[in-house]
């Protein structure tokens, strides 16, 4: 049977923005790309700010010269992270590697292998192509003594996001790949390796390199990378018993996330956020120019805490370390407390080149709230908010919120006006609905925090939080998406939808439907492609299975051949290896068959399985120090505590909503019940 976690074509696409991308949480780059990215290295002024261009050594191709009639595969492994080319004559078999290394993050490597199948002699001689120019228009870039036989590029950026910032400098080492390789005719098989190290700093970058050539020397440089890979996978996965294309769909969201995210055990990771379209993409005028948006923290976040916490927090350290700039946005715009920015880079100060998103877009406040309380209530890691920043975020964006709203006499409430709601069709909108439900929702976030903490806070945070109007039609009963809006006026993307989730906020069935039934045929159907996937969790929180596959179904107009790399839009347009698509649709399957819910209590579930799917299971699922393993299948649902890393180990039970029943999850054993919902709680004398 074909793997579904690779991807293999006997071409290539056409357009080379649908090419594959290996990239680590540090550095990355498109294959057969003449530039890559790091992380965090951006170049140009507010405004004009874009991931800078760094020439890439690995942007090499490999031919063979023969009079043979040659086959081609072009792969991509998930598994590994690795892309392949393989050249196959009558005699001889020719692989091209290429990884950005998943543990080392700052080096990149290729490989070239030939191996004789035939008794023929003769030697075996593959080309390579590698038009590599040591120029950037982003860097002012200088040769340096070779290292260890290696070449040597560093420099800096040429300008700085805010005046007198840093321009941080790059430092590359290399071993340059020759214009052609041969296999002696008394060789069976040769195997060359050549490496790529970056870092910030010439220690680094030489200390990376040295590490990785005695890998080579080891023959263990591509194992090393491949066991990452192995272990990131037996942590975190998603096994489904259906349609390939689905589980494939499934394996390369989830690769291309899993690429993005620090290593596991990489606490002082220097991450600087993830972009729409990861960083094999992002230069000037590309794929919003790897700026940071709410695709972070509400597409791309939830998927990624549910597995790997760790990686969660990092992204919230980010969040963190951009507070200043944040709080510099929210006096230009005269109020208090902190405004994050709506496009987001090095310094967290608004570098969106439109001015409209970053004075009317507020809702990102919120957006990054809600991933700050999720984590929060899946790992109560109060530490995170006590001595590392946290509690700083939460207490400036309460404040800004309760600057920026206004108290109506007429209405007797608070309102934020002159926003614009996700649906970016209707700027300077009164009272969107989704942006004043989530500053609720962060505003009673901060009272909570402040309680765990002790630290009194203002009235004024309790009083708006109460008092922020909620638009709502009570003749038609259901939620206009803002003041004056009339159901049937068009809506750019998923809006109103969003209050049921990731929002949560609370409605009766009658009034979810109503929302779904009004929204759904006025969206624009060349929006953007996580849209769909909060349709299909709104119907499947229904128990509205065709419905919700309907919707699902429209993804995989994003997805491209042969790679999964999902596009923006239906018609090829917009962002390319866009995240935050991928982030929707694991969402639909990690929160939507499953019907998990993180609350302040317990994680709650309500499955669904989908007709065309036997069995889905869910590997590694975090929460309160435990790993789980979650199986769906028709009629039976197992739970299985795998692993407890809490201290002290936290002691889970499963509760039946319906029957009250308790089932204790002890380590190692599998609790199997008919489908029902219910949730995970601590065990009662813990439960609090």
């Amino acid at each position: 049977m074909e793997d579904p976690m690779v991807f293999t074509s006997a071409t290539l696409p056409s357009d080379p923005r649908l090419l594959a991308t290996v990239t680590n949480a540090y550095l990355g780059t498109r294959i057969y790309r003449d530039i890559l990215h790091v992380n965090g290295i951006y170049n140009g002024t507010v405004g004009d700010t874009h991931r800078a261009d760094i020439p890439s050594p690995v942007n090499v191709r490999m031919n063979m010269v023969t009079e043979d009639n040659l086959s081609e595969t072009f792969s991509l492994d998930t598994r590994t992270g690795t892309y392949i080319h393989t050249i196959q004559s009558s005699g001889s078999t020719a692989t091209h590697r290429i990884y950005a290394h998943h543990s080392l993050v700052h080096l990149l490597a290729f490989s070239i292998t030939i191996q004789r199948s035939d008794h023929n002699i003769q030697p075996i001689t593959v080309n390579l192509q590698s038009p590599f120019i040591p120029e950037s228009p982003d860097l002012d870039l200088y040769r340096g003594p070779h290292f260890q036989g290696a070449d040597y590029l560093y420099g800096k950026t040429l300008v700085p996001e805010v005046e007198g910032g840093p321009q941080p400098s790059i430092h590359m080492i290399w071993t340059p790949g020759p214009e052609s390789l041969t296999l002696p005719g008394e060789e069976k098989e040769k195997s060359w390796e050549f490496l790529t190290a970056i870092a910030e700093t010439e220690e680094d970058a030489k200390r990376c390199f040295s590490e990785g050539m005695s890998l080579i020397g080891s023959g263990s440089l591509y194992l090393s990378h491949t066991q990452s890979w192995a272990a990131l996978w037996e942590g975190c996965c998603v096994a489904v018993e259906g349609p390939l294309s689905f589980s494939q769909a499934i394996y390369g969201c989830l690769y291309y996330l899993l690429s993005a995210i620090p290593p596991v055990g990489a606490s002082e990771f220097p991450f600087s956020g993830m972009s729409p379209g990861g960083l094999s993409n992002g230069t000037c005028g590309e794929d919003y120019w790897g700026h940071v948006f709410w695709d972070q923290d509400t597409w791309m976040y939830p998927n990624i805490l549910l597995f790997y916490p760790e990686a969660a927090r990092a992204i919230l350290k980010y969040r963190i370390q951009t507070l200043e700039g944040a709080l510099y946005n929210a006096r230009e715009q005269g109020y208090k407390g902190a405004k994050f920015p709506w496009e987001s880079a090095a310094t967290g100060r608004e570098v969106c080149p439109e001015k409209i998103y970053g004075e009317e877009e507020i809702h990102i406040n919120g957006d990054v709230m809600l991933a700050f309380e999720q984590y929060y209530h899946t790992t109560e890691d109060l530490k995170l908010f006590e001595e590392e920043g946290g509690w700083e975020v939460a207490c400036a964006v309460a404040q800004y919120w309760c600057s920026r709203a206004e108290w109506s006499s007429e209405e007797q409430n608070y309102q934020l006006n002159g926003v614009l709601p996700p649906d970016e069709y209707h700027p300077a909108v009164n009272n969107s609905v989704y942006t004043n439900a989530i500053a609720q929702r962060s505003l009673n976030f901060a009272i909570e925090l402040s309680t765990q903490l002790h630290i009194p806070i203002p009235e004024e945070w309790k009083e708006v939080g109460k008092k922020i109007k909620i638009p709502f039609d009570k003749n038609r009963n259901f939620h206009p998406e803002y003041d004056g809006y009339c159901p049937g006026e068009p809506v750019k993307q998923a809006d109103v939808i969003l209050l049921g989730y990731p929002v949560m906020y609370p409605m009766e069935p009658e009034i979810r439907r109503n929302d779904l039934e009004i929204y759904e045929p006025v969206t624009d159907t060349q929006g953007p492609a996580m849209t769909w996937s909060m349709f299909a969790i709104g119907w499947l929180e229904l128990k509205e299975t065709e419905r919700a596959q309907q919707q699902l179904s429209k993804c995989f107009s994003n997805i491209t051949e042969p790679f999964k790399i999902w596009v923006e839009n239906a018609d090829g347009s917009g962002a390319v290896n866009f995240l935050t698509g991928m982030g929707g649709f694991l969402q639909a399957i990690l929160f939507g068959y499953t019907g998990f819910r993180i609350t302040k209590k317990c994680l709650n579930f309500d499955p669904v399985c989908p007709d065309d799917v036997k069995e889905l299971k869910i590997t590694g699922i975090c929460y309160l120090g435990c790993k789980l393993d979650f199986t769906l299948t028709k009629g039976n649902i197992t739970f299985q505590v795998t692993k407890t890393s809490s201290d002290p180990p936290s002691e889970l039970e499963v509760v039946l909503a319906g029957t009250g029943e308790r089932l204790p999850l002890k380590e190692g054993q599998i609790v199997s019940f008919a489908t029902a919902d219910g949730w995970i709680q601590k065990t009662s004398t813990e439960a609090f």
